[in-house]
């Protein structure tokens, strides 16, 4: 094992940090948890070599992963990105990954020299030292300078020797983070980062019936020796006894979150565990989508046009080459069957593909489609999850679980082997831009993505982006075009109106021209209604050229 790693860290530094390996063997591209100033944060090892830095070193903590998290493509995306957008690789790397559910902060406070001077003289001097705090701050102040004394003494009661946690100081002494934050200004304790890792899986709560076997009758069995415990179910009152039937009908056990579902007060089931009529366990969650069908062969009735985009779509995901298609198609064209059906060859083939829609609210009707025809393949990325939640998923893209993936800008970064296939659906969309560090744009970087997968990219829009209409006109782009909706459907009305002609006509300034203003009194005098949208930008409500329109 070499002696030292590069770590990139998620803070905004523009560079990594090297540490001794010690007795743990970190991977490429896995994560590991250092020391960094007085914390203990995580991050991902980026090179692993024998060249001794010039400054002191720490060592890592521990490896978090034995295998890489992060494959050697998204390493060159993420270093593209920091380069690029001139962005810190460590924060690059955190968008990219589920980095903060994995670990559990904590802080632990010791004793100090200056504080054991101070509790010594509290002793010596009692209640005449001078202090601004109240008696009963000063009381809580030495309470936890005993506490901490005291352990100090044992040799600690935390994994960190002299160290107690802030959550068992608090429990102990009732001291509050301002009792804490006026102790360190003194100088009478000082804090330390514990961060230790967590199991991020998602726990569910459980209900179990006690000696469920016996069926209805459960309630009446002793348990525990107690007189409580053998309580018979006649004692029992009528929500104590709803939820003794709700669990026998369930079989013995049922999910807590089903049973506070139920009409009866939360404290019930506290009362039956008390009793010992029921218990307790928890569980990891498992992933399930209700009404997910296996993934079959389905056929989808395409248009000509549409399948002239399909086999050029999936001939340029088969060949194994990057390669980039603007797919521009009017609304209501089909461009949505388009990317099902190439989506499906490419699962056929074994292989992967991802799906980007700009907004969260696109997300759920997509991924039902998604669901519908490949079942559990599919997973979705975005940031509505929670950061359990989306552990859950980040996990079951990278066993190979889903091999399809649905998400806004930030399932770009989705852990898919062999990816074949990426579609940007409505590329021209400003909702792809990154508004905090890293400022990437997920349409962009998905084009860089296939190009170091050898993948295939189609930018789906009714209304291109100037620069992709540009990009297809001279040849670095394919284009294909839907120039029909489905099934002949005909396109929406749209009638221009020269604000130029009216000024020049009515001699006024007016916001709304003299046809929209008679559209709006004709419809609402028939009982219908009107939409006006202003694509407004910057502070002014509209900018208008007389000159030009």
């Amino acid at each position: 094992m070499p002696e030292f790693c590069d770590v990139a860290l998620p803070v905004p530094l523009e560079m990594t940090f090297t540490y001794r390996t010690g007795d743990t063997a970190p991977v490429v591209g896995g994560r590991v948890l250092v020391p960094f100033r007085t914390q203990r944060i995580s991050g991902v090892v980026t090179r692993l070599h024998d060249t001794p830095p010039t400054v002191k070193t720490k060592t890592v903590i521990t490896a978090m992963d034995a295998a890489p998290v992060v494959d050697a493509t998204l390493l060159q995306l993420a270093e593209w990105i920091a380069q690029y957008y001139i962005a810190p690789i460590g924060e690059v790397l955190r968008s990219m990954l589920p980095l903060a559910g994995e670990v559990k902060k904590a802080s632990a406070f010791r004793i100090t020299e200056t504080g054991e001077r101070a509790l010594h003289d509290s002793a010596t001097l009692g209640s005449s030292r001078r202090s601004k705090k109240s008696p009963e701050e000063q009381a809580v102040e030495y309470q936890v300078l005993d506490y901490l004394a005291a352990c100090l003494q044992d040799e600690g009661i935390e994994d960190g020797g002299d160290l107690v946690r802030e959550s068992t100081l608090r429990s102990a002494t009732g001291a509050t983070k301002a009792v804490f934050a006026g102790m360190l200004a003194k100088k009478w304790i000082s804090r330390h980062d514990v961060s230790s890792l967590r199991d991020a899986s998602r726990w569910e709560q459980w209900a179990v019936l006690r000696n469920a076997d016996s069926g209805a009758t459960a309630a009446e069995s002793p348990e525990n020796g107690g007189a409580e415990s053998a309580t018979p179910q006649r004692k029992l009152n009528a929500n104590q006894q709803v939820l003794l039937v709700a669990l026998t009908v369930a079989g013995g056990r049922q999910r807590v979150s089903e049973l506070h579902k139920l009409a009866v007060p939360r404290s019930t089931l506290g009362t039956l565990v008390r009793r010992g009529l029921v218990e307790m366990v928890e569980e990891a969650a498992e992933f399930s989508v209700s009404g997910m069908t296996p993934a079959s062969a389905s056929d989808f009735e395409l248009s000509p046009e549409q399948q002239a985009a399909l086999e050029t779509v999936s001939a340029a995901a088969a060949s194994g080459k990057f390669s980039v298609t603007l797919l521009h198609g009017v609304t209501g064209s089909g461009k949505t069957a388009v990317y099902m059906a190439a989506m499906q060859q490419v699962l056929a083939a074994g292989r992967s593909a991802l799906l980007l829609v700009p907004e969260i609210g696109l997300t759920p009707a997509a991924a039902a489609n998604l669901h519908r025809i490949f079942g559990a393949e599919v997973a979705i990325l975005h940031s509505a999850l929670t950061g359990d939640e989306r552990v859950e998923q980040w996990r079951r893209i990278h066993r190979g679980e889903a091999r399809i993936v649905v998400g806004t800008r930030s399932a770009v970064f989705a852990p898919l082997g062999d990816v074949a296939l990426i579609i940007v659906d409505e590329e021209h969309d400003h909702s792809y831009k990154q508004e905090e560090t890293p400022r990437y744009n997920a349409r962009d970087t998905a084009i860089m993505r296939g190009k170091l997968s050898g993948a295939a990219v189609v930018l789906g829009s009714a209304t291109p982006s100037l620069e992709s209409y540009y990009n297809a006109q001279q040849g670095k782009y394919a284009l294909l075009e839907l120039r029909e909706r489905v099934a002949g459907r005909p396109l929406p009305e749209v009638e221009l109106v020269d604000q130029r002609q009216e000024f020049q006509e009515t001699g006024k300034e007016e916001m709304f021209s003299r046809r929209l203003v008679a559209e709006i009194t004709e419809r609402i005098a028939a009982g219908g209604q009107a939409i006006l949208l202003m694509n407004r930008r910057g502070y002014s409500a509209a900018v208008m050229c007389r000159s030009c329109g």
